[in-house]
């Protein structure tokens, strides 16, 4: 009879804690990848942008504005990548507090503006995954426990990876830790593991390269005998491909940027995005 009474007691208390998750919806995927790992089955968790979009150029739908009206938190970037959603905030009439990833971490300069791509380096990515887990167990103190904990196991793959990242550079001959990408999307990574990026669309995908440019990127890759270019999974290729063909420079691959593949694709997570980039980098580079 006890047993009993207690199966009837956990399937009672199990609907009760799932419609007590907390509702959280994340800007893009690579920023729901590292809620997804530090909310697990204690929240709710939506993501704006998904899978091989452009987080530059989103546009809300209707959806959206539904999605962030029930949110308890919404969780940004920051560093001006999400321009199209304090408007969706507004107008979604949501009273969820907007928590930024990207707080803490001392922003790299593209121009006038701050470079939003702060994820690219993981020691970076740590600081977003210490700021989720700050932010979840805030909004939820009864799951804080289970939200550090699942964000110290992450942080520790993290470090994992970083180590990864570090070795497979030091293999790379300094004279090649050059390359052309499709646009500025990889300074974080550039200055924490000193491979030198090159992009001539400057630092968002909205941005169209002029014919003087494309002659200067050209005269460049030849003057530094630059050994490869790199395709990125949200980006026109046509441009680089041009550039390759007509310096002679490797076609190095598809660098993953600012959006997560599919669950079919080669970086489904932030890990493995880190993983094949640098896969990817010291293929081309390493010979």
């Amino acid at each position: 009879m006890r047993r009993i009474l207690l199966c009837v007691l956990l399937l009672i208390a199990s609907p009760l804690h799932a419609a007590e998750r907390l509702n959280v919806v994340a800007s893009f995927s690579i920023l729901g990848d590292f809620v997804r790992n530090v909310g697990g089955d204690r929240i709710n968790l939506t993501t704006l942008v998904g899978p091989d979009s452009d987080v530059h150029v989103y546009t809300p739908a209707p959806a959206d504005a539904k999605r962030v009206a029930a949110a308890k938190l919404v969780i940004v970037n920051g560093l001006g990548l999400e321009g199209w959603l304090p408007r969706l905030v507004q107008s979604a009439g949501s009273r969820a507090q907007v928590v930024t990833a990207s707080a803490g971490i001392a922003p790299l300069k593209l121009g006038s503006a701050a470079d939003p791509h702060a994820w690219q380096s993981v020691p970076n990515a740590k600081v977003y995954v210490t700021d989720i887990a700050n932010a979840l167990a805030a909004a939820v103190p009864d799951d804080g426990e289970f939200f550090r904990a699942q964000a110290k196991a992450y942080l520790e793959k993290l470090e994992t990876l970083d180590r990864e990242v570090r070795e497979a550079v030091g293999k790379i001959p300094p004279e090649r830790r050059k390359v052309i990408s499709t646009h500025d999307a990889f300074g974080y990574f550039a200055a924490e593991y000193g491979i030198q990026f090159i992009a001539p669309l400057g630092v968002s995908t909205e941005t169209e390269p002029s014919a003087r440019d494309i002659a200067a990127i050209i005269g460049q890759i030849k003057a530094q005998k630059i050994p490869a270019v790199f395709l990125e999974n949200i980006s026109d290729d046509r441009l680089i491909r041009r550039i390759a063909a007509e310096t002679g420079a490797k076609v190095g691959g598809t660098l993953i940027s600012d959006g997560l593949t599919g669950e079919k694709g080669p970086a489904p997570t932030y890990i493995d995005m880190v993983r094949h980039n640098i896969k990817a980098l010291t293929s081309a580079l390493d010979h």
